[in-house]
């Protein structure tokens, strides 16, 4: 085994200790205190609720996990050049940078409805929903990236006679990588949640729609194991863009891990 895998391997071991414990912990407080399985169903009832219907719930997560990655894929489109124009001109950030925090502040609880009378009952409104969600925190650290570059990088640059497209695609952009998988992780799980409070409003299918109606019949175990599923999804996503980012740019997660030791 490689050192560094090994290492990592190690790094995990404590968080699989805890989550291992918190649920011996969650069945056995369940059969001690002989809390009501409606109310809050043992690790146990939860698994054998969605062993019984796995073919069901593997269906809903196939849904929620398309409009995830969609609602992903489209805020990483949008708010990666959106970033560099920000960054580009500060003119451009004052005039952008309030109505980013407008969509921010309007909760897409309230906003889901009025999309689906707007777009219809179809798959779109969750997509933005979801983009709506992920696409801010993306677009912040990708501009702080972008604007941290060291000043005498920006002076080399000029001195070479890089103009500011040059500037931006070859040192800033390049400096700006850890910002912009950091905000990539954080909008990935996100994303589940986008999708999650969009299914709660309008769908037929998916783990949100799931959740609705196993609690409308009072089937608390499958409720509760849409939930993990949904945990499970948002990790994963998570891990896959901290993949991406030590496969692509294996120094930028060594730059971040020295960060984190100098803070």
């Amino acid at each position: 085994m490689q050192p560094d895998r090994k290492a990592r391997l190690l790094a995990s071991l404590p968080a699989w200790g805890a989550t291992i414990a918190l649920f011996l912990i969650w069945e056995v407080s369940v059969h001690i205190f002989q809390i009501r399985e409606f109310i809050l169903p043992a690790p146990s009832a939860i698994w054998k609720a969605c062993i019984g219907v796995w073919p069901n719930l593997l269906g809903h997560s196939m849904a929620t996990l398309g409009t995830v990655l969609m609602g992903f894929f489209a805020s990483v489109i949008i708010s990666l050049p959106l970033a560099m124009l920000i960054a580009s001109s500060p003119t451009i950030s004052a005039a952008i940078y309030p109505l980013l925090v407008i969509t921010q502040s309007i909760p897409k609880v309230a906003l889901a409805p009025i999309l689906i009378v707007a777009l219809g009952a179809n798959e779109m409104p969750r997509i933005i929903v979801t983009f709506l969600v992920a696409f801010f925190p993306l677009v912040v650290s990708s501009v702080a990236g972008l604007l941290a570059v060291p000043p005498e990088l920006i002076e080399l640059g000029r001195a070479c006679r890089a103009g500011r497209f040059q500037e931006l695609l070859r040192i800033r952009l390049p400096f700006a990588v850890p910002f912009v998988f950091g905000g990539l992780k954080v909008a990935a799980a996100l994303s589940v949640v986008g999708a999650v409070v969009a299914e709660f409003v309008g769908a037929d299918a998916g783990l949100g729609y799931l959740i609705q109606t196993s609690m409308a019949f009072f089937r608390t175990p499958l409720a509760f194991g849409a939930v993990v599923v949904l945990a499970i999804m948002g990790i994963v996503l998570f891990q896959a863009v901290a993949l991406a980012e030590r496969l692509l740019f294996p120094w930028s997660s060594s730059v971040e891990g020295t960060n984190k030791a100098a803070g």
